[in-house]
């Protein structure tokens, strides 16, 4: 019986040939330039726009036909993105895009993310040695050295699992490190990671209905010069919900919203504490759309104000 791993690996090196289809991953015409944020620890700069690994992409990695995701990651690069993130926890995600990436030799031009829960979401302390494992397997899945970022994911025992991501980052196999978690529950321990750790990013939710982390985490993120990662810049499918049976409104187009997938995605990028949001998706031309976000320009103040009220409005 052969394994998972060999069994992508097969039907990869069989399709190889069709990864990104020129001509669909052509099909947006780019408008002005790409928008890049500096990781506050170290100014590297990162594409805005990436791509997230959970929801439909996580469901599409569980089947055998994985095409989709060929070309997903396909449209994320050809589009000026880098940022892949993904956690051991979304399925067989990790894997699959770690050994399309291998296949398709674009392992050195993503910028991965991923993650590190052993506790799972119903906490209590963890088996340093079960954390160890779950890491390793990353780097085998990922097939790669260095791991451009690794968080603990959901708040699973901080002082465990980051204590190894800071020794993984001493060693040089973790560039950068952090925490996540969109649970409304954890954000006050999230935030005292903040002030008392030495990371270098957090992951959380954010959106144009979901403000709240104006008033406390963005800001103190800015101030203590920590890079952050937006989830669920969409609302998952709550906004999408909310704009179904109409239109963008045409004055979206002065900062250079297209859609509402742009339109949810630049009010994100507007925030200066932002460093780039990575919404799932497992579609090619939905991958287009997003990176459409990180070009051109971003809504000023008084745009983002009537962003805000037209939503509410509908």
């Amino acid at each position: 019986m052969i394994t998972r791993r060999q069994y992508l690996k097969l039907a990869l090196a069989a399709g190889v040939s069709l990864a990104i289809p020129g001509g669909m991953l052509k099909a947006e015409p780019r408008r002005g330039e790409l928008i890049t944020r500096a990781i506050p620890s170290t100014g590297e700069r990162v594409p805005a726009v990436g791509l997230g690994s959970s929801a439909t992409f996580a469901q599409v990695a569980r089947s055998e036909d994985i095409s989709a995701l060929r070309e997903v990651m396909g449209a994320m690069l050809e589009h000026g993105g880098t940022i892949f993130d993904t956690a051991p926890s979304y399925g067989d995600s990790e894997q699959v895009a770690g050994t399309l990436a291998q296949e398709l030799g674009i392992t050195d031009r993503v910028f991965w993310a991923t993650k590190v829960n052993v506790a799972g979401r119903n906490g209590g302390r963890v088996d340093p040695g079960a954390a160890r494992g779950q890491l390793e397997e990353s780097f085998f899945h990922l097939g790669t050295d260095v791991i451009d970022l690794i968080q603990v994911h959901n708040m699973g025992d901080v002082p465990t699992q980051l204590g190894l991501l800071k020794e993984l980052k001493e060693e040089g196999r973790v560039r950068y490190i952090g925490v996540t978690t969109t649970f409304p529950h954890q954000y006050p321990g999230l935030i005292e990671v903040m002030r008392r750790e030495p990371i270098d990013f957090i992951g959380t939710d954010y959106a144009i209905d979901n403000r709240e982390k104006e008033n406390d985490i963005l800001p103190l993120a800015q101030d203590r010069g920590i890079g952050v990662l937006v989830y669920a810049p969409f609302g998952r499918t709550r906004l999408w919900e909310r704009v179904r049976g109409h239109d963008v409104p045409e004055w979206a187009a002065e900062f250079g919203a297209r859609s509402w997938a742009q339109f949810f995605l630049k009010f994100v990028l507007a925030h200066p504490a932002i460093t780039a949001a990575t919404p799932a998706t497992s579609r090619a031309r939905h991958m287009i759309d997003n990176m459409g976000a990180a070009y051109g320009g971003l809504p000023d103040a008084d745009a983002l104000k009537r962003m805000v009220a037209h939503i509410e409005s509908l």
